[in-house]
């Protein structure tokens, strides 16, 4: 879909660099990154899978949310997405993408921890586009802690949970009136639901929590005719990596391809998975892990 119609040696498409030791402050920047994050600004090619739909991602202004926005652009989707108000140069970038795709993107500050906001970015999505077609659960948060539970605050897991957990439940129960049947909602999980890193153990609770969350809004939505599946990403090369994990130079070596993804390599999952392509397919859980078996 996006590299032409040759299979090509995943080693080859993106070989891992080298990856120097870098650090910044939550919640990190695309431009200081290196390598560069590779979002799909070259490589990726619509087929007019998602013609007139109309998506809201949240965290859309970096890392996998860009990839996503700009891909479902590409295939032919309006996206409003969502920032934080630090975040305000990074979601304009994402905009120009869509943009330059000849769609509607829509940038919106919006803090998923609170109740009042994910209420007010359903409604300002819908304004925009009269309908939500595809609802993008993607902003997380994390925070390695290597010194074990006695070092996870509690104001640190209050705001894993609430981002991880609460924004989604709030973002679904808000945006389903306005979702038709045929509308497509896609969490993203983590190969920590499955595999979880102790010094992420808070992160990966929330990330188990969304599989099961998943698979049981699907089976409630199944006659409505909307779909609800989520992307379990590996290691994924994000702004997050640099403003949350002590060990940048090592990430994602793990991974039996011996290398973290990049951005563009998560959005076909999604676009797929928001496709007429899926439309038997509900209460899924896609993995993108490199290789990391999960079940």
């Amino acid at each position: 879909m996006t590299r032409g119609e040759q299979p090509q040696d995943p080693n080859q498409i993106h070989p891992r660099p080298d990856f120097p030791q870098q650090d910044q402050e939550h919640p990190g920047w695309t431009g200081p990154m290196d390598p560069p994050p590779d979002h799909g600004e070259d490589s990726y090619r619509g087929s007019g899978l998602l013609v007139d739909r109309k998506a809201l991602i949240t965290g859309g202004d970096s890392g996998i949310g860009r990839a996503v926005a700009l891909a479902f652009a590409r295939e032919g989707a309006d996206v409003v997405l969502t920032h934080l108000p630090e975040e305000e140069k990074e979601a304009a970038e994402t905009v120009r993408l869509v943009e330059e795709a000849g769609r509607k993107g829509v940038a919106v500050a919006c803090d998923i921890q609170d109740e009042k906001q994910c209420r007010s970015l359903v409604e300002r999505a819908v304004s925009e586009g009269g309908r939500i077609d595809i609802l993008v659960n993607n902003a997380a948060y994390q925070m390695s802690q290597p010194d074990g539970i006695s070092a996870i605050s509690t104001e640190q897991f209050d705001r894993v949970v609430r981002t991880n957990l609460y924004g989604m439940f709030w973002l679904c129960r808000s945006a389903l009136p306005y979702i038709p049947a045929g509308g497509s909602i896609i969490n993203t999980t983590s190969v920590q639901a499955y595999k979880p890193s102790p010094h992420l153990l808070d992160y990966a609770m929330t990330k188990g929590a969304i599989v099961t969350f998943t698979q049981g809004l699907a089976q409630m939505l199944a006659a409505d005719g909307v779909r609800v599946n989520a992307v379990a990403p590996g290691p994924v090369w994000t702004p997050l990596i640099p403003a949350t994990l002590p060990d940048t130079a090592e990430f994602g070596k793990q991974s039996p391809l011996g290398r973290p993804a990049q951005p563009a390599e998560m959005a076909p999952a999604y676009v797929f998975l928001a496709s007429a392509n899926a439309s038997f397919i509900t209460g899924e859980i896609m993995n993108a892990t490199g290789g990391t078996p999960l079940p």
